[in-house]
């Protein structure tokens, strides 16, 4: 009798792509703001203008956008 394995390996790769999926939210979920501190800065730096920390991390903003920026 010939077994069929094709299930198997396919239930396989779902764990793993879930594990890895579940991981990365965890990663942006600790590591979010700072990156969107990063950006900020760089696109500040870009765009000529001073970056202004905000009161947490995470909530940097460019001078002249006071207004513009999310809450």
């Amino acid at each position: 009798m010939k077994l069929n394995n094709k299930g198997q390996t396919l239930v396989e790769y779902v764990l793993i792509i879930s594990l890895i999926t579940v991981l990365a939210i965890g990663a942006v979920k600790v590591f979010g703001g700072y990156l969107q501190d990063a950006v900020t800065k760089m696109g500040c730096n870009i765009s000529g203008k001073e970056y202004v920390e905000g009161d947490k991390i995470g909530a940097g903003y460019c001078s002249g956008d006071e207004n513009k920026a999310f809450k």
